[in-house]
């Protein structure tokens, strides 16, 4: 055996033995808990869609829960006239001082870019919203949205682009999320009482039923041990990474929290010093 093959059978079994991976079939990782027939998995499992019409939307939830990791899932959005429906898709524990992370898509009119919505919560607290845009039409193909959740940090990215980094800041009091393990939730439903220009714009049941798919669900659950070593924890995002962010945040962030000065007249939450 070659040195750079046992080398990479080395490398392969320590990764390995740092993170449990689940993935692919939607029949044995997820339960459709809402929306009746509006919901579906199809193509043995490798497939989902989720509907709303006049009468309800519809949702998903992860069987196992998680306690940091990383999440990937390929979604294509509903297409033409979305305006008034929302997509959200999320990690979340329970109860009144539940942890969330959250990616909810905004629906638009027809030729009108979504917004994708992000936020955090952590003890029941929130208020912590970052908005883009998109630089592609997230109707017309599948793309891929990921969490990264350490005790560091929590990475949004698009396509494997960063667009968001939620650092812990307990020295700063902040409660971050790390003690309540998360499932993975979806759901398609109406919000027309908000979500598109405020709601100004009502959804247009015509146009129903809006359905939007899911493909490709991945999961890796990092294991709590790893995170005691030093270059584990040190680990951020490389030079590119970087780069990737900085462009996203300049060209295609609509919205921070952490930069609305009538919101926050007092002055920013602590947690904006690490903007």
């Amino acid at each position: 055996m070659g040195f750079s093959r046992m080398l990479f059978i080395v490398l392969f079994v320590l990764m390995s033995s740092c993170m449990v991976s689940y993935g692919g079939n939607f029949f044995q990782e997820f339960d459709l808990t809402w929306g009746g027939n509006r919901a579906k998995i199809f193509n043995g499992g490798q497939l989902l869609s989720l509907s709303l019409d006049r009468v309800s939307g519809s949702g998903f939830q992860s069987k196992k829960e998680y306690l940091f990791g990383r999440i990937d899932m390929q979604l294509k959005l509903v297409a033409g006239n979305s305006a008034g429906t929302v997509t959200a898709y999320y990690l979340s524990s329970q109860g009144p001082n539940h942890d969330e992370i959250d990616f909810e898509f905004l629906g638009n009119v027809t030729g009108e870019p979504y917004i994708l919505h992000t936020n955090v919560f952590s003890q029941g607290k929130g208020n912590r919203e970052q908005q883009f845009y998109l630089w592609f039409d997230p109707t017309k193909n599948f793309h891929t949205y990921s969490i990264i959740w350490k005790p560091q940090h929590i990475i949004f990215l698009v396509d494997n682009t960063p667009i968001r980094v939620f650092k812990n800041a307990e020295s700063l009091g902040v409660p971050f999320p790390k003690n309540q393990p998360m499932r993975i939730y979806s759901s398609l439903w109406n919000a027309d009482d908000w979500a598109t220009r405020g709601g100004l714009v009502k959804t247009d049941w015509s146009k129903a039923p809006f359905t939007a798919y899911y493909r490709n669900f991945y999961a890796q659950k990092f294991r709590k041990s790893q995170f005691s070593d030093a270059k584990w924890q040190n680990q951020e995002l490389d030079a590119n990474g970087r780069r990737r962010l900085r462009w996203v945040q300049r060209n295609f962030m609509i919205y921070n929290y952490c930069t609305d000065y009538k919101r926050f007249p007092q002055g920013f939450p602590p947690e904006c010093r690490n903007f």
